[in-house]
C-alpha cells in the first residue's frame, strides 16, 4: 500500500491541491484511496464535502481519513493508495511519525525567497531521518502557481539543483485550479479538451511516481536470490554434516602400532610333549611346577 506524503512547511503553498488532485488521479485509475487530512484545517476533508455535495454520494474511489499527526496510526485496511496532505510547520516528531509510513514525499514550492528557504529547512531535517537517509523514501519538488512570462521556473530549477533535489514538474498558475476546488473536483474530471494545457503538466509527477503507485511485477523467471555464494569445501564440509549420526560419538583415540611378535629364545621355549602320558597330565588339575615330563 504506497503512501504518497505532500509535506512543506510552508502554509499556502498548494498542498491540498497537490494532494486532492493525486487523489482523484488514483481512483479514476481504478484504486480505493484513503485521502488523509493531517491538517487542523482539515481543507480535504472539505473539499471531500464539496465533491459528495456535487454527485449527491460519496466520491467513488476516495475515502476521507481525519489523521492527528500527534498520534499517527497505519492507513485503514483495504486500500491500495494513500495520498496524505499535512499542515505547515510541520516538523520534529510530528514530522518523523508521517515519514515513518511514506514512500514519497511531495514538496510543492512556490517562486518567493520565503518559500525557498522554508522548503530548504525542511528537507534539511527530511535528509536526517532514517527512511529518507537510506533510500527507502523518495522525496522530489513540484513548482506550484508559476507564472509562464516570468523565469520563476528557471530559479526555482536553479534552486533545486542546489539542493540536489529531483524538481520534476512545474504546474502553472490557472483559474482552472480554482474553479475546480471551489466545486469538490480536480483537472482529471474535467473534459480532457478544456484543460489539455494543465493536465499535460501533469505527466512528469505522474511519471515519476509510477513506479511508487505501480510497482513492477517480479518475473517468474526471475532467478532467485541466494544469500551468500557457498564454497566447495563449505558446501562438502554442509554435506558430510548432514551424513552424521544424530547422537554424539565419543572422541576416538588411536591404538598404538602393534609390535610384530617374536619368538622367544630357545633357552626359555617349552618342549612340545608328544606322548600320551604328557597329554593326560595337561588334562589333569596339577600344578604346573608339579609335572614333569616322563
Amino acid at each position: 500500500m504506497p503512501v504518497v506524503a505532500v509535506i512543506n512547511r510552508k502554509g499556502g503553498s498548494g498542498k491540498s491541491t497537490l494532494a486532492t488532485h493525486l487523489a482523484v488521479h488514483c481512483a479514476r485509475d481504478g484504486a480505493s484511496v484513503v485521502l488523509g487530512d493531517a491538517d487542523h484545517q482539515q481543507s480535504t476533508q472539505t473539499w471531500l464535502r464539496q465533491r459528495k455535495a456535487q454527485t449527491g454520494s460519496p466520491p467513488r474511489g476516495i475515502i476521507g481519513w481525519n489523521v492527528d499527526s500527534a498520534n499517527f496510526a497505519r492507513p485503514p485496511a483495504g486500500v491500495e493508495h494513500v495520498v496524505l496532505d499535512t499542515p505547515g510547520g510541520l516538523r520534529g516528531l510530528d514530522l518523523a511519525r508521517v515519514v515513518m509510513y511514506a514512500d514519497a514525499i511531495l514538496m510543492p514550492v512556490c517562486n518567493s525567497i520565503f518559500d525557498r528557504e522554508s522548503a530548504t529547512d525542511c528537507l534539511a531535517e527530511l535528509r536526517l531521518l532514517p527512511r529518507i537517509a537510506n533510500g527507502r523514501c523518495k522525496v522530489a519538488a513540484v513548482g506550484m502557481r508559476l507564472d509562464a512570462r516570468t523565469k520563476a521556473a528557471e530559479f526555482l530549477q536553479t534552486w533545486a539543483t542546489s539542493q540536489k533535489l529531483p524538481f520534476i514538474a512545474v504546474l502553472r498558475e490557472s483559474q482552472n485550479y480554482v474553479r475546480c476546488i471551489e466545486r469538490g473536483l480536480t483537472l482529471f474530471d474535467l473534459p480532457a479538451a478544456h484543460v489539455h494545457s494543465d493536465l499535460a503538466q501533469w505527466i512528469p509527477i505522474l511519471e515519476w511516481l509510477q513506479p511508487i503507485l505501480r510497482p513492477a511485477p517480479r518475473s517468474s523467471d526471475e532467478p532467485q536470490r541466494s544469500a551468500r555464494p557457498v564454497s566447495a569445501p563449505a558446501r562438502a564440509a554442509s554435506s558430510v554434516a548432514h551424513t552424521r549420526d544424530p547422537l554424539p560419538r565419543a572422541p576416538q583415540t588411536l591404538a598404538p602400532p602393534a609390535r610384530p611378535l617374536q619368538r622367544p629364545p630357545e633357552s626359555i621355549r617349552r618342549p612340545v610333549a608328544t606322548s600320551s602320558m604328557s597329554r593326560l597330565l595337561d588334562a589333569l588339575p596339577i600344578p604346573r611346577f608339579l609335572q614333569r615330563t616322563p
